[in-house]
């Protein structure tokens, strides 16, 4: 099958581990095909270089939600398309400048309510831009600023937004031009999402927003995987508030923001794009038709925001667990080493690790802690990462002076600070491989890939109780209450003190890491998650495809035409599931050749696996048969 891969600031760029998931799937699964479609967050992603893909996998689409809006310069609107979007837009905006809920008077617009407006605004754009509006122009027009100035100035509008004066709305206006330019981009025609069987967001909302049109045009089912949820972010960059807090997040590898680094957003405008935000990761997660959260944190979050329990199924991250089975298990000894691995922050919580390890040397006198900073994570990659690192050296100096044997030696300081790839620790493997225990003393934390490796490689460990700490540690390790020291100080102590148990508690986390954190488990769970999606979709785009692609019929940027209704494919009439009847050999080619953005390597298809043997019937969904405009988009179901 053909997978179109939707993310937002990730993959294929590369960024880490914290996209990696993404690479080792598309690699992995070899016998499918997978079309990229990259949205880029800010300025700095596209300077990256772009990891290499697979044979199996290729770069079909890629668009800015930054910097100079696309499109043709100069395009003008007509009466009807301007009424059109000032109603539309109209909806969009006052769903985000409604008040919340729980500041709705009595009789007031429900949850459920602003939800509807919101869907209906939004895929009413969608539809206008599918027809040839020009769109982008539009949302940086004075037809966007009046709908935008009723709806933070009228009756029910939330208090943050009701201060918005014209240079808020002008600033709100082009942020929510740059969120919405999925709607107007050219990967909706024949050679583009219409082709793909299942779309895979890497993240809810703009990520999903193209998933959720081929869901609109084409009936294509939409799984949504968060192993970190985008919108929690955005609220934490929210909090900040202030830009440069912002730009400091991103140098960190934190939430990418929408704002140029010289901006300094009013409050108004951070209420509108967060409301924005939140309905559209709510619409996304009412439409998905799977949601596979990374963790339980992640999984109550999603819940909060709206999502149905039912479509929700953890998939837990998976790493690469062969380099670290080579390491052997830790001895029963004395020995008395404990190991931090990380990117040092403030979040990180060493001024607390350093106190503890102050405890621990009054009943262990011997021993030694080892900070080791991961790749990237030294001291030349932000500001505030430098002046953290340099505030705990000083205090491990004051807390520890270093020791001499003698008035002729030199002494030591039984805390050292150290990178992966230095000297004293070439690799993860030598980190981990020092330790007799593993200490995870982050204030917060998402999934921690550091605790996993440990449980790898068959260390005790001894973790702060935040994100997904103890549902990964289950009851192989120590769990303390973040920034405790004392409670940190006694649980390494009490395994230093034990080796037995060191060693016990090292067996049973590395069988529980093997057992549910492998890459090759992690691939298994998506691998049987595509094929139940296929085979209980009511047919699909495939079909679609081959009648846009025949009748040459398409909108506007690219879009597919109504004439996409006409087509058959995987959906027999009446919506009976039929998920193979479109051939895989009819990907190979339409019958004038390769469609555009396909894989290379590409045939002709001979005449009986083409999509044109297929039914003939268009498919309704619930937004109305593929291709047509929806009638009742405002309704949720």
């Amino acid at each position: 099958m053909r997978i179109g891969l939707l993310t937002e600031g990730g993959y294929p760029y590369a960024s880490g581990e914290a996209q990696g998931w993404c690479d080792r799937l598309v690699r992995d699964l070899a016998a499918h095909e997978f079309a990229l479609y990259a949205l880029s967050a800010e300025p700095g992603e596209e300077s990256r270089e772009v990891a290499e893909l697979p044979d199996n996998a290729w770069l079909a689409g890629r668009a800015r939600l930054w910097g100079p809006a696309p499109g043709a310069p100069g395009k003008s609107a007509g009466r009807r398309q301007r009424r059109r979007f000032a109603e539309h837009f109209g909806e969009l905006a006052a769903a985000c400048a409604a008040a919340p809920a729980g500041e709705c008077a009595a009789g007031g617009p429900t949850v459920t309510d602003l939800a509807d407006r919101f869907a209906s605004g939004l895929y009413g754009l969608a539809d206008l831009a599918r027809d040839g509006a020009p769109l982008t122009a539009l949302l940086r027009s004075e037809d966007a600023l009046r709908p935008l100035e009723a709806a933070c100035h009228g009756a029910g509008a939330a208090t943050a937004v009701q201060r918005a004066r014209v240079p808020d709305l002008v600033t709100a206006a082009d942020v929510l031009e740059a969120q919405l330019r999925p709607l107007v981009l050219d990967w909706y025609g024949p050679g583009g999402l219409a082709a793909v069987d299942l779309c895979h967001a890497a993240s809810a909302g703009t990520a999903a927003l193209p998933g959720l049109l081929a869901k609109r045009f084409f009936g294509t089912p939409l799984l949504v995987t968060e192993y970190g949820v985008r919108l929690r972010e955005h609220y934490l960059a929210g909090v900040a508030g202030s830009s440069q807090s912002a730009a400091s997040s991103q140098a960190a590898g934190g939430p990418p923001t929408a704002f140029p680094p010289a901006a300094s957003p009013s409050g108004a405008v951070r209420a509108l794009l967060t409301a924005f935000r939140r309905a559209l990761a709510g619409e996304t997660y009412a439409r998905a038709d799977l949601i596979t959260p990374g963790d339980t944190r992640a999984r109550r979050w999603q819940e909060r925001c709206g999502a149905d329990p039912a479509r929700l199924r953890t998939v837990h991250p998976g790493l690469d667990a062969r380099p670290f089975t080579a390491v052997p298990d830790a001895a029963p000894d004395d020995s008395a080493t404990l190991v931090w691995v990380g990117s040092i922050a403030p979040d990180k919580d060493l001024i607390g690790l350093l106190h503890a390890f102050a405890e621990v040397r009054r009943e262990h006198p011997a021993a030694t802690l080892r900070i080791i900073a991961g790749p990237g994570g030294g001291a030349g990659e932000a500001p505030e990462a430098a002046a953290y690192r340099a505030q705990c050296e000083v205090l491990a100096a004051q807390l520890f002076p270093d020791e001499a044997a003698d008035d002729r030696t030199a002494g030591e300081n039984p805390v050292s600070f150290e990178e992966i790839g230095g000297p004293t620790a070439p690799t993860r493997l030598d980190a981990y491989a020092s330790a007799t225990v593993l200490v995870l003393s982050n204030g917060t934390e998402g999934f921690p890939r550091s605790l996993v490796e440990a449980m790898f490689c068959g260390r005790a460990t001894v973790s702060t109780d935040t994100g997904a700490v103890r549902e990964v540690i289950g009851g192989t390790g120590l769990v303390v209450p973040p920034r405790n020291p004392r409670a940190l100080a006694d649980a390494c102590r009490a395994l230093l003190a034990d080796p037995e148990r060191r060693a016990r508690l090292g067996a049973a986390a590395r069988a529980r890491a093997l057992e549910l954190f492998t890459d090759e488990r992690n691939t298994a769970a998506f691998r049987g998650i595509y094929l139940e999606l296929i085979a209980r979709a009511p047919g699909g785009a495939a079909g679609a495809v081959g009648a846009a692609g025949r009748a040459g019929v398409t909108g506007a940027a690219g879009s597919v035409g109504g004439a996409v209704a006409g087509g058959g494919g995987r959906g027999a009439a009446g919506g009976v599931p039929r998920p193979f009847a479109w051939p895989a050999e009819a990907r190979m080619a339409e019958a004038a050749g390769t469609p555009a953005g396909g894989p290379p390597g590409a045939v002709r298809a001979p005449s009986w696996a083409r999509a044109d043997r297929g039914c003939g019937q268009p498919r309704r969904t619930r937004y109305g048969a593929a291709g047509e405009p929806a009638a009742g988009q405002a309704g949720r179901g």
